[in-house]
């Protein structure tokens, strides 16, 4: 029997970009009988998603930043829009996006509250801002029924500085995002050997220069200050050696001005700006991350799935990401002498690269398919569902998944 009425989902963001965590995910879930709906700060970006996604959109001024009187204003638009939508489940992302979220879900009595984790920002943050931090994190944590949380090293880390109690949180499967699509287009077999050939005949690369890749924000939380001190010793000591970096410079945690000049001066150093960066793996011999905080960093096992060993650092996440010593190599976070030996033994010895990245791919295989989250959120649907005394979407005959854009 057709479900006469879809079990209703709100995504709260803070931002837009965030949304792409849901890409593959809102058919998935939506073929489950779940009508999916997003909100996150207006603009271009938001109108966009909807479209392509085929999802309903609301626009709320939401940014990054305290900004008090604006976030009380979200939480009264999206208290108001809650009462009028009446969905089953809120599911809040970023800690902007799930504080708001989570206080307007609890103010309209929404009957399943989620709060999703997917870094803490309070992990590098210090004084008042850190005190901030953690209290707005733990007023979410509180006000969700379920803290989902992208790695088991960043759920530990939680508990321990007490921000949620174990028993509300779960990481889905092994960690990650949204998981990675390895068989299709995070796939070496898939990529042409022209298309690294073409990218480094571009950018002036030797087609036989070992390239150290780095892709990311270009912001001192992601260690791009310990990289630049790395590289000064490594374009010496690797004289064929390049570097690439693979993302956009930011304002907001921006590094230095005499870091930046460097980067861009050096002409071993390549920067094309914030691009589709699946093709530059293919550039690239290893990937390096010498991040300070993280989540769960996709980025290491999208690399990993192009069969490329991988650099980082020891931090939350990271060690979710990497075998140390198997797929990759872990090193104190902050420690440029460190990671450029950690560097140099893979530029040194092509057979260790081939040997880790062969196993990273393997790994990414077996435990961080995308279905394998996707299909783990819907459990953890149905399962707060039932604890509620609710119906669930598995009592129905599924839906058809979303109509073409139009």
């Amino acid at each position: 029997m057709m479900r006469s009425k879809q079990t209703r989902v709100v995504h709260v963001t803070t931002v837009p970009q965030t949304l792409a965590f849901l890409h593959g995910q809102i058919d998935y879930v939506r073929s489950k009988g779940f009508e999916i709906h997003v909100a996150s700060a207006p603009g271009d970006e938001l109108a966009n998603f909807s479209r392509e996604q085929s999802v309903p959109s609301r626009g709320v001024p939401l940014t990054r930043a305290i900004t008090p009187w604006s976030d009380l204003k979200a939480i009264c638009q999206l208290w108001g829009w809650f009462r009028e939508l009446r969905p089953t489940i809120v599911h809040a992302h970023t800690p902007k996006g799930g504080l708001v979220g989570m206080v307007a879900a609890f103010l309209a009595r929404v009957p399943v509250r989620i709060y999703h984790i997917r870094g803490l920002p309070l992990q590098t943050a210090t004084g008042l801002q850190r005190f901030i931090f953690r209290c707005t994190e733990s007023i979410t944590c509180r006000l969700a029924h379920r803290v989902l949380i992208v790695s088991h090293s960043l759920g530990t880390r939680a508990v321990r500085v007490g921000i949620c109690p174990q028993e509300k949180i779960t990481t889905l499967g092994h960690g990650s995002g949204n998981g990675v699509d390895a068989r299709r287009r995070f796939n070496p077999s898939k990529q042409t050997q022209g298309v690294g050939l073409t990218l480094r005949h571009e950018m002036g690369i030797p087609q036989k220069a070992l390239v150290i890749g780095f892709v990311g924000r270009i912001v001192g939380d992601k260690g791009v200050v310990d990289l630049a001190e790395a590289w000064t010793v490594l374009r010496k000591r690797l004289p064929q050696a390049h570097l690439l970096i693979v993302g956009p410079f930011e304002k907001r945690d921006a590094i230095p001005d005499e870091i930046k000049r460097q980067l861009e001066e050096d002409p071993r150093v390549h920067l094309p700006g914030c691009l589709d960066s699946l093709p530059f793996y293919s550039v690239m011999n290893l990937l390096v991350l010498p991040t300070y905080r993280e989540g769960f960093p996709n980025v290491l096992l999208e690399a990993a799935a192009m069969e490329l060993p991988v650099v980082a650092t020891r931090v939350e996440g990271c060690t979710d990401a990497v075998l140390d010593g198997e797929t990759g190599t872990l090193v104190a976070a902050r420690d440029a002498g460190a990671l450029a030996t950690a560097i140099t033994l893979y530029a040194r010895n092509e057979t260790l690269r081939r040997q880790h990245g062969l196993a990273g791919r393997a790994r990414v295989l077996k435990y961080f398919r995308p279905e394998h989250i996707w299909q783990a959120v819907v459990d953890e649907y149905e399962s707060l569902l039932k604890q509620r005394g609710l119906s669930t979407a598995k009592t129905e005959r599924p839906v058809t998944a979303r109509r073409k854009a139009a």
